[in-house]
This record gives structure tokens, C-alpha cells and sequence, in this order.
């Protein structure tokens, strides 16, 4: 398998190695979800149910000529009354009518509760309703005794004492308060929170609190829902909207009704007196001539001149209709409504004026609340201007038409009349007063008939919905908060946090951490062990015998390098020259450069320790501690080490050779020596081959601690004289970019022998996952026991 591999076992060690923080975040994420469950306000479900009723003869004051084919009787859009039913003024009047922009709180420890019903306290305000309706004051009342209490608008503040009934001032004006004799004496000294806020922001927010939905495309049934903690307030709120919904419903049936009573009663008393002078025309003529009957040969032509005469009289009738009706838009100044249905052909004008009627009355329930600076209302004036607009235009077209029509009739007439005329004067005289006055008649009584129709319906105007069911409560336990949705949630957020952290930070890093993430990166580069992170209680010094989690280390990385020198011994004969580095100072390579030095020389071979760190020398600190003993020190130059060696040719290898006791342990150590002005170039002195080739020949193993490959070149410099080179890592520390540094330097031939330890390995991080033999034997005391 690659090493690009998925490995979901690796991923899922990521997460188990951190499953106490796991559980630790659960549990206070499920104890965040219980405290908030315990002092979250419930909230309960309040719903109502109502029909849309459809227009038929309850809304026949809409279409009082319907016969006529101006508006046609069909159902409420249901959508429509949708939005009618919350719509913002519906809601306005709800806050007034029930004063919910008035709220008494009573406070607790940690939340407070509001007092719908008969609070303890009953507030007065002398300011006016327009400053009440857009105040937003708050203040704080303690009941003290019977007679007074203390007032401030500061919670914090200190209370100033006030009687019942006086008046205090606020910024909105003078508020008297009241005890209200049944429930205060339950309330003394509790503070209680009074708040004032605006009608408008309390109608809007309850606009968006209430739910409303329609079971089926094809339903007229209407769901109203309100989640409130108070049920009784809610059901309240619902049933007074619904009810305000109706009443201006029929209000607006009402108007429309009244407007279209008094343009007919109008025409009515114009067409009275055309009729009343027909009539004494037809009585004068009569009387002068002494007509009675009508001559029967004329019948057939007189038949088709009175049908002609009707529908030139009913085109005339349409066009005298038409032009009232476009002066009285003309005449229009003012934002009122309309008369319709009032018998003309053209859908367009009736539906216009229908819209026209709705604007006009929507902008005047929100002048109620409201004044024309409004940008609902300047929006409003907007499309009433419009419509408008458009309406003269359709009325000037149908007046053009009607015109073009009526002269039309009237050239038909002429040629009957040429036939009739024929007959004798007097019966042609007579038949025309005899046709005007029927026709005068006929239109007197359809409009009498109509405005009575129009009276009827207005007095029966019924609402346009039907309640089905009052407002109750869904359910006796609230919906909010759900307590298994809130702990599922708080269960699912106590693990992403963990996890997220845990990933972003997998994410982000790029250090080496053990032997597994090194060898992903080095691929065919041997790794030889790791060692485990010590504490400060750790010995740092291994010793013989030693059992140890770093002894075994030490020992696996012996075995593993034994088998690197014995493969390149059997090539190119005796390899024992061991160079440590790493790619920056603090990675360990002194400690492993002295330990693995003790754990060799624990199989009683002849072990060097050279400190080839002629910059920044740290064996001096390794070998200074009351466990290390010097055997025999040099007769000669005892604190020459490797710099007075390179530089003094008098100075010969057993001169600065140290020998060592360390734990039962023998090791020779030679000293790095005192710090030179010039250390790459004393490194490139002939007498560092000399050494290596003899302390080789002398040694079974060389372990040379070198300066940092990264830092400075001297490791470079000596790099041909190492058989095997050890570059250390550290867990946490080393990044993964420093790696590639060492394995360009063997591709390139610079360095050879190239193999990696990984130093300073978590506990949980040795080996593939887990400490695997290491400590094996040892009696561990289980995690529950200590």
C-alpha cells in the first residue's frame, strides 16, 4: 500500500488519542443545554381556525350591475386574503385595542415573567395617544408598602419614593400609577419592569411572530398560529385579529355601497325630470292633436325603428355614463373612492375603479396611524396616481367609442325614419314622443330597482371569513424550548468542537510527530526508532540494566543500527564512524549522541564519543552531573579537546581523549575544546581524517555529535569521514520542510548514510499508535488505580 494512502485507522487514532477532551466538551455543552432549558421562557402554540368566505349575495353591492357585465361575482383570492389578514394596519389596531405595547414584568434571580393579567399596578398616562403610540420609555417600580413605591428608570439607580396617584414625570409625560387592590398585596417589595415600546415596532413584531398557512391549493380554510409564553394573551391576539379583519371588510363594503347609492340616486333625479318632460310632451300632443292609437301598417317598420332606437338610446345612455363618469374623475382632487358598477361595457374601467376603491381606502385606515410623509403612503399615492391616470385614459377611449357607435345608430335611424315618415305626421310625432318615453321609463325603474338592490346588500353586508374555530392552545406542553432537539444539538456541537480544533489543527500542521508521519515523508530513507518525550523526573542518563521506556529505545535504534554497519561493513569493510545532527540546535542530537553512546557501551565495547559542535559545545553539561566519574585524566593538555587538537599539531589523539564511568557505564569522551575564531576552517585541517582513521581502527563504535546541518556547514565540511550519518528530528518541533533538506543533500552525493530518529515522541504517539514493546515485563498499574 502507498504511503499516500487513506488510512482511516490513523484518522480515528487522531481523534481517540483526545477522546477525554471529547467528553469533556460533551459534558459542558449538555450542561450549557440544561441551564438554558431550566431558565428559558416556554412558549405555547395558539391557533385559529377560519374559512374565506366567497362573495355571492352578501357582496352584491360590488356588482350592482353585474347583469350588465361590468364586474363579474367570483371567490376571494385566498392569497390575497393572506396578506390582507396580517397586513400591518390589521395588527396596529390589534396592539391599541388590547394595549400590548404596554408591558409588566415582574424579575426574578435570573429571568422575569411577564403580568397579562390583572397586574399589581395599573398605569395612567395623561400625554396624548400620539406621543403614547410612538413612546419608548422603560422604568422600574418597587411596591414598598399600601401607599407608596419606589420609581427609577435606571435599574441600577437609586428609587425615588412616590405616592399611588400622584404624578410622576417622564420623558413622555405625566404617568399616574395605581394599585390595583386585588393581586398588589401578592407583589410587595418585588421589583417590577415597566416597558413602553412603539406601536408600529410592536405590530411588526408581531407580524413576523404570526404563522399563517392554508392547508390546500384549492382550500379556503385559513391556520392562524402565534407562539407566545402567555396562552391567554396569544389566543387573544389571534381571535381580535380575525375580528378586525371582518370589521373592516364589511367597513369597506360599506363605503363602496354608500358611494354607489349616491351617484345612482344622481342619475336617478336627471333622468326624473328628462322623464317628467317626455311625459308632458306626449300629454300636450296628444291634447292639441287628438292621437290615440297608432296606424297598424306601420307596425313592422315602427317595430325595427323602436329596436334601433333602444340601442341607439342604450348607446346614448352608455356614453352619458361614460362622460359623467370621466368628468367626476376629472373633477377629482381628493382621495376618494369611486362609484362602480354603475352599467358600463368596459371590463377595464370596472376593474381599475375596484383596485382604484381598494388603494384608497387601504390609505386612509393608514392615515389612522400614520401621515402622508409615510413612504407606504407616498408608495400608495403613487399607484392611486396611476391608476388614476390609467382610468381617464380607458374613459376617454370608451367616450370616443360610444360616440363612434351612437352616430352610427343615428344614421340607421334616419333611414327607418324616412320609411315612418311616410305615415302620417302626427302618428310619427307621436311615436317619437311615444319611444323616448319608454325608453326614459325603462331606465327610471331599472335605476330605481338598482339602488334598492344596492341598499339591500349594503344593510346585509356579512364578513369575509367564517370563523371555524376560536383560538385555543395545540398542545398543554410548550413547543419552545424543545428539550431532546436543544441536547441532541448541544451533543452534536460538544463533539464538532473538539473535532474541529483537532482538524484545523491536523490541518495547519506541519511538524514531525513519530516514526509513522516521518516515514510518510522520507519514504525510502531508513528511520532507526524514536525516543519517548522524558519529564523532569526522567533520568536523562541511561544507565545499565536500565528498563526503561528511552532504554528500550535506545536499544531498538542500536539493534537497527548495528544492522546499517554490518550491511555496509560486509561492502566497504569497517563503518563504525557515526555522525548525529539535526536541522536546528534544541532537536536533541547531544542527548541522543550520549545516550546512545552509554547504551552501546552496555554490551562492553569500546565506545567514542567525539563533540564535533565546535560552535556551540554541550557535552560539557551531559558529563558534569555526580553520577559521572573520570577515570584517568590526561598527564598532558586536560582541557584540550577537539579544537586544540586541530590547531596544535603537538597534541596527540590520547591527549584529549576523556574516559568516562557513567551508571556502571565506560565511555571515552573527547571534548569539543574551547570555541575557535575560525571553526569551518579548522574543521578542513588534514588532522580531522588523521583522527577518524585512527579512532575507527581503535573503536568499535564512533559517535560524533556534529553542528546542526541547517544552521552552518561544518557538518558538511567533515561529512566524507561519517559512515553512517543519524539525523535527529523532534516530535512537535521539526517541520516537515526541514526533512526534505537532508535527502536533497544524499541525492545530491553531499552527504551518505543518511538515516532519521525521531526524538522527544509522546507517550501516546510511540511506535504505530501505541508503546509496543517498550517497558515489556514491567508491572503497570492500570489508569482507574492511580
Amino acid at each position: 500500500m502507498s504511503n499516500n494512502s487513506f488510512d482511516l485507522k490513523e484518522i480515528l487514532n487522531t481523534y481517540t488519542a483526545h477522546i477525554k477532551w471529547f467528553a469533556l466538551s460533551v459534558f459542558l455543552a449538555l450542561i450549557i443545554a440544561f441551564m438554558y432549558i431550566r431558565y428559558a421562557t416556554p412558549k405555547f402554540a395558539v391557533q385559529t381556525q377560519i374559512q374565506i368566505l366567497e362573495d355571492k349575495t352578501s357582496g352584491s353591492e360590488l356588482d350592482v350591475f353585474q347583469d350588465m357585465s361590468l364586474l363579474g361575482g367570483g371567490k376571494n383570492k385566498v392569497e390575497d386574503e393572506l396578506q390582507l389578514i396580517s397586513s400591518r394596519s390589521n395588527l396596529i389596531s390589534v396592539v391599541k385595542e388590547l394595549n400590548l405595547n404596554t408591558k409588566i414584568l415582574v424579575q426574578g434571580n435570573i429571568k422575569e415573567t411577564e403580568l397579562y393579567k390583572n397586574p399589581p399596578v395599573n398605569l395612567n398616562f395623561i400625554a396624548a395617544d400620539s406621543i403614547l403610540n410612538r413612546a419608548n420609555l422603560e422604568f422600574f417600580i418597587t411596591i414598598s408598602s399600601s401607599t407608596t413605591f419606589g420609581y427609577t428608570e435606571e435599574e441600577d439607580k437609586p428609587v425615588k419614593i412616590f405616592a399611588f396617584g400622584k404624578n410622576i414625570p417622564t420623558a413622555i409625560g405625566d404617568i399616574v400609577i395605581t394599585p390595583n387592590v386585588g393581586v398588589f398585596e401578592n407583589f410587595k417589595d418585588k421589583k417590577l419592569r415597566v416597558s413602553i415600546q412603539p406601536i408600529d415596532d410592536v405590530a411588526q413584531s408581531y407580524r413576523n411572530q404570526i404563522l399563517i398557512s392554508n392547508p390546500g391549493e384549492y382550500s379556503n380554510i385559513v391556520n392562524l398560529t402565534l407562539e407566545a409564553p402567555i396562552r391567554e394573551k396569544a389566543a387573544n391576539i389571534l381571535d381580535a385579529l380575525v375580528r378586525i379583519y371582518n370589521e373592516n371588510a364589511i367597513e369597506d363594503k360599506q363605503i363602496i355601497a354608500d358611494r354607489t347609492s349616491n351617484f345612482i340616486d344622481e342619475r336617478i333625479a336627471n333622468i326624473s325630470s328628462d322623464l317628467a318632460s317626455v311625459d308632458q310632451s306626449a300629454q300636450d300632443f296628444k291634447t292639441e292633436k287628438g292621437v290615440t292609437d297608432i296606424a297598424a301598417e306601420a307596425n313592422v317598420n315602427l317595430n325595427v325603428g323602436v329596436a334601433n332606437q333602444q340601442e341607439l338610446a342604450n348607446a346614448r345612455n352608455q356614453l352619458n355614463m361614460a362622460a359623467s363618469m370621466q368628468d367626476l374623475v376629472q373633477q377629482q382632487n381628493s382621495y376618494e373612492v369611486l362609484p362602480t358598477n354603475i352599467g358600463l361595457s368596459d371590463p377595464t374601467i370596472a376593474s381599475t375603479t375596484e383596485r382604484y376603491n381598494q388603494l384608497v381606502l387601504e390609505r386612509k385606515r393608514l392615515l389612522k396611524s400614520s401621515n402622508e410623509k409615510n413612504p407606504v403612503i407616498v408608495n400608495l399615492d403613487q399607484q392611486i396616481a396611476g391608476l388614476k391616470s390609467s382610468m381617464q385614459s380607458s374613459l376617454s377611449s370608451s367616450v370616443n367609442n360610444l360616440g363612434l357607435t351612437v352616430n352610427s345608430l343615428s344614421g340607421q335611424q334616419a333611414r327607418f325614419n324616412s320609411k315612418i315618415y311616410s305615415s302620417p305626421a302626427n302618428e310619427r310625432a307621436l311615436r317619437d314622443i311615444t319611444r323616448q318615453q319608454q325608453t326614459t321609463e325603462s331606465l327610471y325603474l331599472y335605476l330605481l330597482q338598482k339602488r334598492e338592490e344596492a341598499q339591500i346588500s349594503a344593510a346585509s353586508s356579512s364578513p369575509k371569513s367564517k370563523v371555524v374555530d376560536q383560538a385555543y392552545s395545540v398542545s398543554k406542553l410548550p413547543v419552545s424550548p424543545k428539550k431532546s432537539i436543544i441536547y441532541l444539538a448541544s451533543f452534536i456541537l460538544g463533539l464538532l468542537v473538539p473535532f474541529s480544533i483537532i482538524y484545523a489543527k491536523d490541518l495547519l500542521d506541519n511538524k514531525v510527530h513519530n516514526m509513522h508521519s516521518l516515514e510518510k515523508l522520507v519514504k525510502n530513507i531508513p528511520i532507526l526508532g524514536e525516543l519517548p518525550k522524558l519529564t523532569k523526573k526522567d533520568e536523562k542518563f541511561v544507565v545499565k540494566e536500565d528498563r526503561s521506556v528511552l532504554a528500550e529505545s535506545l536499544r531498538i535504534i542500536r539493534t537497527n543500527l548495528d544492522y546499517l554497519i554490518k550491511s555496509k561493513r560486509n561492502k566497504a569493510g569497517k563503518s563504525n564512524v557515526v555522525f548525529v545532527t539535526s536541522s536546528v540546535p534544541g532537536e536533541g542530537k547531544t542527548f541522543l549522541s550520549t545516550n546512545l553512546s552509554m547504551i552501546l557501551a552496555s554490551t562492553n565495547k569500546k565506545v567514542l564519543l567525539i563533540g564535533a559542535d565546535i560552535r556551540n559545545p554541550k557535552l560539557y553539561t551531559f558529563f558534569s552531573s555526580g553520577d559521572v566519574d573520570k577515570m584517568q585524566k590526561p598527564t598532558r593538555n586536560k582541557d584540550a579537546g577537539l579544537t586544540e587538537y586541530l590547531y596544535d599539531n603537538t597534541i596527540e589523539i590520547r591527549d584529549i581523549v576523556n574516559p568516562m564511568l557513567v551508571h556502571r557505564n565506560t565511555v571515552d569522551v573527547i571534548y569539543s575544546g574551547r570555541i575557535p575564531p575560525n571553526p569551518a576552517e579548522l574543521l578542513m585541517s588534514d588532522r580531522i581524517k588523521t583522527l577518524f582513521d585512527q579512532v575507527s581502527e581503535t573503536y568499535d563504535y564512533v559517535i560524533v555529535d556534529t553542528a546542526p546541518l541547517m544552521v552552518v556547514t561544518d557538518t558538511l565540511l567533515i561529512s566524507e569521514h561519517a559512515d553512517l550519518l543519524l539525523y535527529v528530528t523532534r516530535a512537535g518541533v521539526t517541520e516537515t520542510n526541514a526533512v526534505e533538506y537532508p535527502i536533497k543533500l544524499q541525492e545530491e552525493g553531499k552527504i551518505k548514510g543518511l538515516s532519521f530518529i525521531v526524538n522527544d515522541v509522546d507517550s501516546s504517539n510511540l511506535g504505530y499508535g501505541g508503546k509496543y514493546g517498550y517497558g515489556y515485563g514491567k508491572t503497570q498499574k492500570k489508569w482507574w488505580k492511580f
